[in-house]
């Protein structure tokens, strides 16, 4: 379904990854609820039709579509460019929130048992983090795939869809980072160095980097090499992001390029585990990708404030 809205040429038009729920969802419901047409993408094409029409009963918003996009897979990512450009001409805001936890869930009795809904409620952040991780295993194959998922995918996303972002008189990206893609949990100094160097880091040695993390991730030795420690693939994930992102600020700088932390938020990744909800999440979300025109760029916004990447 890619819906009929028809839009005279000053609408502004975004697409959010990763949109059939959770913070996704929020985010094109308030973009949608400012005036903004928004392709709300999704792996699955029932979930994502679903959640279009959700927005369109629940809360009268008609100014969304909906369109398939697995970010893993470059034919779905071709897809959408093709139907952007002839439907639209270019693109005004992308916002790439689609990711994976990197782990596998599981529920270990040894740990007590699952905290379900209030039960929640007495415990504070760290000791709800600390019960999602030790009721998650981390594998290679759960580092790659989150690595490919968080990363890759983010990036071949923004690749493809930067001609049209150039189109747009006032091009915006907002990368869906968080709180633990800060390089205060890698373990090496050299590596917070390196990974902080915006002006001389590059893409190709991101990848060195990533690459390295993986087969020492194989080899057992991430402790030995100061990588971070608990939930690793994800935060080296988030870290690249984070550094992908200020690399591609200062290459263009035509374009707002930042990272958005929207919290620790209740969603089916953090298992519901979280302080806030998917709304409150969004919010921070939405309002970097709403920056007055000549804003910030190549920034990291915490809770919808600038902060530091380290």
């Amino acid at each position: 379904m890619e819906g009929t809205i028809s839009n005279p040429p000053n609408t502004r038009i975004a697409v959010v990854t990763g949109g059939n729920k959770g913070i996704g969802l929020e985010v094109c419901r308030q973009l949608a609820g400012a005036g903004i047409t928004v392709v709300l993408t999704a792996r699955d094409e029932t979930r994502g039709t679903a959640a279009v029409e959700k927005l369109r009963d629940e809360a009268g918003l008609s100014d969304v579509i909906f369109h398939q996009l697995e970010i893993t897979d470059a034919s779905s990512i071709a897809r959408l460019v093709e139907f952007l450009k002839e439907r639209f001409g270019k693109l005004d805001i992308l916002v790439n929130n689609a990711a994976i936890g990197g782990v596998e869930h599981v529920d270990d009795p040894s740990f007590g048992p699952k905290p379900v809904g209030e039960q929640f409620n007495g415990m504070g952040w760290q000791q709800r983090i600390g019960w999602m991780y030790k009721n998650s295993r981390e594998t290679y194959s759960t580092a790659k795939e989150g690595l490919w998922t968080n990363y890759y995918g983010t990036k071949h996303v923004t690749e493809a869809l930067l001609p049209l972002l150039q189109s747009s008189s006032d091009g915006r990206i907002v990368n869906v980072s968080s709180g633990f893609g800060l390089l205060r949990y890698f373990r090496s100094e050299e590596l917070k160095q390196e990974l902080n160097d915006a002006d001389n880091l590059t893409e190709e040695r991101l990848d060195e980097l990533l690459d390295t993390f993986l087969k020492d991730f194989e080899a057992g030795a991430l402790d030995a090499r100061g990588w971070p420690g608990e939930l690793a693939s994800y935060k080296v994930a988030k870290a690249a992001v984070n550094a992908y992102s200020r690399i591609m600020a200062k290459r263009h700088p035509g374009l707002r390029i930042n990272c958005a932390h929207p919290g620790y938020v209740k969603t089916d990744m953090t298992r519901n585990s979280g302080l806030l909800t998917p709304e409150e999440g969004a919010t921070h979300v939405v309002k970097v990708a709403l920056l007055p025109a000549g804003g910030p760029t190549g920034a990291f916004f915490a809770m919808g404030k600038e902060a530091s990447f380290v």
